[in-house]
């Protein structure tokens, strides 16, 4: 179905606000869980490890499933996977709310991220489908803004709702949620495809068991020890698997995921640039809302809002930064986001203390909320521009698989950092430990940004031309692919 047929159906708003919720929901609940941790155990018991699979159980299988998940709609068709998906996701969460006890409750976060990878990587593709070229960055802008402000609210959301509602709240928020999406989207979104070519068996397989054995090494590493049996089992067997993936994708004639997509610079640097800053990022919040709450001795709630300058940035500047990036490329935004949040990294190192004051944190807050911001909105549209229209699905689910590897990755370097130079037993010893991985973030998120530099310039604006027989049109194309 063209771009035309699916904008005279769903019509850009609609799919905005539903891509945008939808995206919303999946990424919250990378985080919600850890803040309500303590209550969940005292209400359902269980021993730390059960509570930290609550946490690791939805990372998982949302982290493996996301290619899959892209791969599936591009051949099935975006809009009915994206149902399926939000089904799943709508009817795990309710479960979860329900839960009488850890096991049941390990089920369905289980289950709740099946849903989530089948149903995040088609927001942009169907988003894409449904946003004129020219708009596209703006609409990217809106959509990063609330899915930036879903990872970093996490906490915030989990903690409040724990605090002055119930544990149970945080997975009931999403089922009115879900249940409101189902309709519009099946009313308002067109249906679309990939390239048609026959689900790639093999290397879905290979994919999904490489990912599988690195993210549980990953999540489960700082907790079972990095030399424990089925942590080193996962590293090596997950890159081996991704290591045939690779050689098999190669040689295969429809893959899964076209190797020859990582010859674009654009499509390599952006991608190399979203697993590094999510590995800085995701890292440092981990640890900066311990350290709001452990020593400086605020609430969840007291905390999250003190961290709003840095989590709830990309609300304002996303949206900008989407126009800029209309305007003049998403290559120098998304660099200086980039730079910028890694100067803030680095000044919330050089300022940590077990005394310090809010107004010594609130320059490098802000200026990391703007580097956050500008980093969201640019760094989508240059994903689903170095691709064709066809390949824009996968692309997708790539682009999310990285970042939620990425991410696993960044807890795991950061926890281990902070665990080799210091600890939870006194405030200064927390400091200790927090700031040589801040400074590891934000070395790590510097290089993301000179990743970013890596992708072409765009070329001065030209007439409106066909980009595909599809029908997609676009203004500008990158200078080289």
């Amino acid at each position: 179905m063209s771009e035309q047929i699916a904008r005279r159906r769903g019509g850009t708003v609609w799919a905005l606000v539903i891509t945008s919720v939808a995206g919303f929901m999946a990424a919250l609940d990378n985080l919600v869980v850890t803040t309500a941790l303590p209550s969940i155990r005292k209400d359902l018991g269980g021993a730390l490890d059960d509570l930290e699979w609550t946490v690791s159980a939805y990372t998982l299988t949302f982290a493996v499933l996301l290619m899959t998940g892209a791969a599936l709609g591009d051949r099935f068709g975006r809009r009915r996977l994206f149902l399926t998906g939000l089904t799943i996701f709508t009817g795990a969460s309710a479960a979860a709310a329900m839960s009488t006890g850890i096991n049941a409750l390990i089920a369905a976060r289980a289950i709740q991220g099946v849903g989530a990878a089948i149903m995040m990587p088609l927001t942009l593709t169907l988003l894409t489908a449904a946003v004129p070229a020219a708009k596209r960055g703006m609409a990217y802008g809106i959509w990063g803004a609330v899915n930036g402000l879903a990872v970093a609210s996490g906490p915030l959301i989990g903690g409040s709702l724990t605090e002055h509602v119930s544990w149970h709240w945080i997975f009931w928020l999403n089922v009115p949620l879900g249940i409101a999406l189902l309709p519009l989207a099946r009313l308002r979104l067109a249906e679309s495809h990939g390239t048609g070519a026959p689900l790639d068996v093999p290397g879905t397989v290979l994919a999904s068991g490489g990912l599988f054995g690195i993210v549980y090494g990953l999540v489960r590493g700082p907790a079972d020890g990095w030399t424990a049996p089925l942590v080193l089992t996962g590293l090596f067997a997950g890159t081996a698997l991704l290591a045939a993936f690779i050689l098999y994708s190669l040689r295969a004639k429809n893959p899964m995921l076209p190797m020859r997509l990582f010859r674009s610079r654009a499509f390599s640097g952006i991608n190399a640039a979203s697993l590094l800053m999510f590995l800085g990022m995701f890292g440092s919040i981990f640890l900066l809302s311990q350290f709001m709450q452990g020593v400086l001795g605020y609430s969840p709630t007291e905390a999250g809002l003190r961290m709003l300058p840095w989590t709830g940035m990309p609300m304002l500047v996303a949206p900008i930064a989407g126009i800029l990036s209309d305007r003049i490329g998403g290559r120098p935004v998304v660099a200086t986001g980039l730079f910028l949040q890694a100067a803030g990294l680095g000044w919330m190192a050089a300022v940590v203390a077990p005394g310090v004051s809010y107004a010594a944190q609130l320059p490098a807050l802000i200026i990391s909320g703007v580097g956050m911001a500008l980093y969201f909105a640019p760094a989508a549209n240059l994903v689903m521009s170095s691709v064709l229209p066809k390949e824009q699905g996968i692309a997708s689910g790539a682009n999310n698989a990285l970042r939620e590897v990425g991410g696993a990755l960044g807890v795991a370097i950061m926890a281990s950092i902070f665990s080799a130079q210091g600890g939870y037993q006194s405030a200064q010893a927390f400091v200790d430990g927090l700031q040589p991985a801040l400074v590891t973030g934000s070395a790590v998120v510097a290089v993301a940004g000179a990743a970013a530099l890596l992708i072409p310039r765009r070329r001065s604006a030209q007439p409106a031309r066909s980009a595909s027989a599809e029908g997609v049109t676009s203004v500008l194309e990158p200078a080289a692919r």
